[in-house]
C-alpha cells in the first residue's frame, strides 16, 4: 500500500513551522510537504499576492515541480481557505480534504473593512502589537510557554507588507459554501473547542455540508490545535491518513 503524500497550507500570519509536530510525526511514512506561503517565512521576498487565487496556483505549481500527482490536503484557517480554493482549481489531484480552524463563506461587508483596516495597521506599526493583543486567542490562555512562545515568533517575524497583502486578498476571496457540497472525497473537519475566530458552530456546519465528513473537536485547544493538542491531532490525523492510503 503505497502512502499518499501530505499536503499542508499553513495558517497567517505564520510559516511552514506551524506544523511541526505533523511533519515530525508523519515525514518518516510518507512525503510531507510544508512550504511557506508567498510572502511567508522563508519565501518572504516573493512578490506579495494580489489575488487570493494566487495561493493556491502557488501550490499547484509546486505539486508539478515536485512530480506530486496526488496528495492529502490539509489546511488550517486562511490555510482551510486556500485548500478549499485549490478543491475548486484541481480536485482531480486531491484524494483527501482536511479542514482545521476555518470557515467557508466569503467576507462580510464589516469584515472587508475589518481586514483593510488592519492591513492599513500592520503597514504603520508593524505586527509586535498585533501579536501580543491576539496571542492569547491564536492559541489559549492556557497554552504552554513553548507553543505561545513558537506562535508569537512566528507572527512577529512575518513581513507587515505580507500580512497586508494577504490581508487584502483574503477580503475579497469567494464564497466556498456551495463547493463543500460539491466535494467527493473524504473530509476531515476539525477544531479546537474554544476557537474564538472561527469556533464549533462553524466546523459544524462544514461537516453538514460535505457529502462525506468526519468532525473531531479537540479540548483544550484554540485556534491552533495542531500545536496545542499535537499528539490528540496527529492520532485523528494518522487515522484519516490510513483510510486515505487504503483507498487508493
Amino acid at each position: 500500500m503505497t502512502a499518499i503524500p501530505l499536503v499542508l497550507v499553513h495558517g497567517h500570519p505564520f510559516d511552514h513551522t506551524m506544523w511541526h509536530p505533523q511533519i515530525e510525526a508523519f515525514s518518516a511514512s510518507r512525503q510531507v510537504i510544508a512550504p511557506d506561503l508567498r510572502g511567508y517565512g522563508t519565501a518572504s521576498r516573493a512578490a506579495p499576492v494580489t489575488g487570493f487565487g494566487r495561493f493556491a496556483q502557488d501550490i499547484e505549481a509546486l505539486l508539478d515541480e515536485l512530480g506530486v500527482s496526488t496528495c492529502v490536503l490539509a489546511g488550517l484557517s486562511m490555510g482551510g481557505q486556500i485548500a478549499m480554493d485549490c478543491y475548486g482549481r484541481f480536485p482531480d489531484r486531491i484524494r483527501g480534504l482536511v479542514l482545521a480552524d476555518t470557515f467557508p463563506a466569503a467576507e462580510t461587508p464589516d469584515g472587508v473593512k475589518v481586514r483593510h483596516a488592519m492591513a492599513d495597521r500592520l503597514l504603520r506599526e508593524g505586527m509586535r502589537g498585533y501579536a501580543d493583543e491576539v496571542l492569547e486567542k491564536m492559541v489559549a490562555p492556557y497554552a504552554s510557554p513553548e507553543v505561545k512562545a513558537h506562535v508569537h515568533g512566528m507572527m512577529t517575524a512575518t513581513r507587515p507588507e505580507s500580512a497586508a497583502a494577504a490581508l487584502r486578498a483574503r477580503a475579497a476571496r469567494p464564497d466556498y459554501r456551495e463547493l463543500l457540497t460539491r466535494v467527493t472525497i473524504p473530509a476531515l473537519v476539525l477544531v479546537g473547542a474554544d476557537d474564538t475566530y472561527t469556533p464549533v458552530a462553524d466546523a459544524e456546519a462544514m461537516h453538514a455540508a460535505l457529502p462525506d465528513s468526519e468532525l473531531h473537536v479537540f479540548a483544550g485547544a484554540a485556534h491552533l490545535p495542531n500545536l496545542e493538542q499535537a499528539a490528540e491531532f496527529n492520532t485523528v490525523l494518522g487515522k484519516f491518513l490510513a483510510k486515505a492510503d487504503a483507498r487508493s
